[in-house]
């Protein structure tokens, strides 16, 4: 499994991965998920994968040989073009082996983020579904993830605002995202790449790997969960109705959960 994220502000992208992949209980590998394509000055597009880790690299493959020749992503004119580009070389890949996989019972299971810009357009992010169609982000909705999604997805559902959101709070989120995601489900698992985009910038400047022992995750992870601890004690007590015996009519107050003098410091 894995997990994937992207996150579009007005400000700019975030995007980010973890790195394990499996193929068994027994069989837990580490693999780069996050791939830039860049032309310094012209466009930059960042793509995420999830599923069969054969086919995104096939996928990933015929990408670069295009792009190597001044074709496919190197000649989209929109984030929208390069996510159709993206969605045919999918399908292509598909008429080369979906036949095959599915004979012995596997799906043809790929997805991709793509995040970027190119001169003269506005930073995008768009997820590419296995059939090859893109669906964009939104200003409502200014974030998409693959994978191992349920986990991670509260704190954004929560935090991320498009007119709001710097990026430097974004790569906070995105972090905090993963990292959840990781404690939860043993298939998600570091190291983790982000990357941070500001609009216009046009190169990749800002990226960063975080081992699992690095010390600023360590850091932020247990801040984290100091501040939700602190958090839930500063919340109100709840309060409860009185439960009747058998036979007696319910009584009108309500109790405390501990009958205490109040709220908690």
């Amino acid at each position: 499994m894995t997990y994937c994220l992207g996150i579009v502000t007005k400000f700019g992208l975030v995007m980010a991965s973890d790195s394990r992949t499996n193929a068994g209980y027994d069989q837990i590998n580490t693999t780069r998920k996050m791939h830039t394509f860049i032309a310094a000055g012209e466009r930059v597009f960042v793509l995420l994968p999830s599923g069969s880790l054969s086919l995104t690299q096939s996928i990933l493959t015929l990408l670069r040989r295009d792009w190597e020749e001044g074709k496919g992503l190197a000649a989209a004119p929109s984030l929208y073009d390069a996510a159709r580009v993206i969605g045919e070389q999918i399908r292509r890949v598909s008429d080369l082996d979906r036949a095959a996989l599915e004979r012995d019972h596997y799906n043809f299971n790929v997805n991709f983020i793509l995040g970027g810009q190119v001169r003269g357009e506005a930073p995008d992010l768009m997820l590419i579904y296995p059939q090859g169609n893109p669906l964009q982000a939104t200003e409502d909705s200014p974030y998409l993830q693959i994978g191992e999604t349920k986990y991670g997805r509260p704190i954004l559902d929560r935090g991320i605002r498009f007119n709001q959101t710097t990026l430097e709070e974004a790569a906070k989120y995105a972090l905090l995202s993963l990292d959840s995601t990781m404690k939860s489900n043993v298939t998600v698992g570091p190291p983790i790449d982000l990357l941070a985009y500001s609009t216009d910038e046009l190169d990749v400047t800002r990226h960063r790997r975080f081992m699992e022992d690095d010390p600023d995750l360590l850091k932020v992870r247990t801040k984290w969960d100091q501040s939700i601890r602190q958090a839930v004690l500063r919340l109100p007590n709840l309060r409860f109705t009185r439960r009747a015996g058998a036979g007696q009519q319910p009584a009108p107050e309500t109790i405390q959960l501990d009958e205490g003098p109040g709220e908690s410091a």
